[in-house]
């Protein structure tokens, strides 16, 4: 094992920073988050704006949990295709990262809504783990 010098062999693993959602285009042409589902299934940021459309529009909290639920899977798989190793920063400085985050951070306050509330911490840590200015931003 080679260590190049001047390492900080203590130093974390690098920040994720995901490419650019094409649902970000659609969303911002004005598209229903429901056709921008259909369109982009695989959309962190398509399915995070259908669970706020949700929780904003008065829907119950069970069904904003079921979407935002699937954006953060959906975030998941994303960020393992991006380098990520199931730790480390994700930057909410970084645009793309917006999407995570927001199904984050909406999984956790509609797990807590509907008393779950192992969930609520693990997502509410997970979040502030991986962005504290999103922690802040989304929870705080």
């Amino acid at each position: 094992m080679s260590i190049t010098p001047g390492a900080d062999l203590m130093a974390g693993p690098p920040p994720t920073h995901l490419p650019v959602d094409p649902a970000e285009a659609l969303l911002a042409e004005g598209r229903e988050p429901v056709d921008v589902v259909r369109r982009l299934p695989s959309s962190p940021l398509a399915w995070a704006t259908l669970a706020e459309q949700a929780r904003d529009g008065g829907v119950d909290d069970v069904t904003v949990y079921a979407y935002a639920r699937v954006g953060y899977h959906r975030s998941l798989d994303m960020l393992r295709r991006n380098g990520w190793k199931g730790h480390g920063p994700v930057p909410w400085e970084h645009e793309p990262n917006r999407g995570f985050l927001r199904a984050l951070a909406l999984l956790a306050l509609s797990a807590r809504a509907i008393g779950e509330t192992d969930e609520w911490e693990r997502c509410a840590t997970f979040l502030r783990d991986s962005s504290p200015t999103a922690y802040d931003a989304l929870l705080g």
